[in-house]
């Protein structure tokens, strides 16, 4: 018996097959203009007979009319984290067009989170498009800018930020400082937006972004509290709707 847990992000678009101990299989697309279309892709990739339970979660969790379950994302995430990493306390997790902070108990509980999705600038988009401009690509960051001094980019409104990135290449100044720049504006926001809830200890970084260790470290330097991650963290929503599927597959039992 396995359950079937799928994250429809703005994005992204994340799968996992979960067996009650571990990650079977993981698969991700891209979201693009069809949602439902990215949605219906991975289930029908993944879908096999013994999977007896599928949970679905993110924007587009209301597409899959075939799921047995919808979940809210904090619950998801905070679900999928836990199961990553049982010791954290705290979750920061950069999406593609929001960001979200949750705070949990002694028991695992969520007893409070916050949710940025007003603004572009705190979010993963707003740092693929900033890499486009720079000609950058994502999976090459870290790469990039590991030996770079950043440069102080003074507005977070996308539209002007974007701007002065343009303005910054015109007087020749690396692309690999300018994104640098951008990280520490966007890790410094994500700070100041994520100390609102009385974060302590043990924070766990989920999200696309949370595959860069100098992201990671950088929002470490911000928050002044240590954060962990896994190799998986862009998948915990996702592992977080799997295992929220074999719960409500036991009770059945």
């Amino acid at each position: 018996m396995v359950t079937l847990g799928i994250d429809s992000g703005s994005k992204t678009t994340k799968a996992v097959l979960f067996d009650g101990t571990g990650i079977v299989k993981t698969m991700l697309v891209p979201t693009s203009a069809n949602p439902k279309k990215s949605l219906y892709g991975l289930y029908h990739e993944l879908y096999r007979p013994d999977v007896n339970y599928t949970v679905v979660t993110g924007y587009g969790r209301e597409l899959l009319i075939e799921a047995e379950k919808q979940v809210t994302e904090i619950t998801c995430h905070a679900k999928g984290s836990i199961f990553l990493n049982p010791d954290i306390q705290g979750i920061i997790d950069i999406g593609g067009q929001d960001s979200k902070v949750i705070l949990l108990n002694q028991k695992s509980q969520v007893i409070d989170f916050l949710m940025n999705d007003k603004c572009a600038a705190g979010t993963g988009r707003f740092i693929e498009n900033t890499m486009n401009i720079l000609e950058i690509e994502m999976d090459q960051l870290d790469e990039t800018i590991e030996f770079c001094t950043p440069v102080h980019i003074s507005s977070m409104c996308t539209v002007f930020a974007e701007s002065e990135i343009v303005s910054l290449l015109a007087k020749d100044i690396s692309p690999g400082d300018i994104a640098l720049g951008v990280i520490h504006s966007i890790a410094e926001r994500t700070a100041h937006f994520a100390q609102r809830l009385p974060l302590k200890k043990n924070i766990f970084f989920s999200g696309g972004l949370s595959n860069s260790k100098i992201i990671g470290n950088i929002l470490e330097k911000y928050l002044e509290i240590p954060i962990k991650t896994h190799p998986l963290g862009q998948y915990a929503g996702a592992i977080g709707a799997a295992v929220i599927g074999w719960e409500k597959q036991k009770e059945r039992l």
